[in-house]
C-alpha cells in the first residue's frame, strides 16, 4: 500500500512539475520574443532566456524577416524536469513554444 502512495505523489509532482514547465516555455517565449522585437538576433533573445534563469534548460532559435517591419518567429524549447521513478517517462522530452513577432528595431 505504501508504495502504491509513494508513486501516486510522485506522479503529482511530475505532473506539477510539467505544469510549472509549459508556464516556463511561454514566459521564455514572451520575453525572447520582446528582446527580438527591438534588436532581432538570437544573441538578444539568448539573453533574455538568461536573464530569465533559463539558460542552462532552454534553446532559442530566430527566424524569418530580422529586418525593420518583418516578421520573426522565435522557437523556445525546455527541458523538462523530472522526478525519479515516474520520471522516466519524460526523461528527454521537451516542450516547444513559438511566437511571431513584428520587428520594430534593426
Amino acid at each position: 500500500m505504501l508504495p502504491a502512495i509513494a508513486v501516486i505523489a510522485l506522479v503529482v509532482v511530475q505532473a506539477g512539475l510539467l505544469a510549472r514547465d509549459q508556464v516556463l516555455a511561454v514566459s521564455a517565449a514572451r520575453a525572447a520574443a520582446r528582446a527580438v522585437t527591438i534588436a532581432p538576433s538570437d544573441a538578444s533573445a539568448r539573453s533574455a532566456l538568461v536573464a530569465a534563469g533559463l539558460g542552462d534548460r532552454a534553446t532559442v532559435a530566430v527566424t524569418g524577416a530580422t529586418r525593420p517591419g518583418g516578421l520573426a518567429t522565435v522557437t523556445v524549447e525546455l527541458e523538462v524536469a523530472t522526478v525519479p521513478v515516474v520520471g522516466r517517462a519524460l526523461a528527454g522530452r521537451r516542450l516547444r513554444e513559438r511566437l511571431t513577432v513584428l520587428v520594430e528595431g534593426g
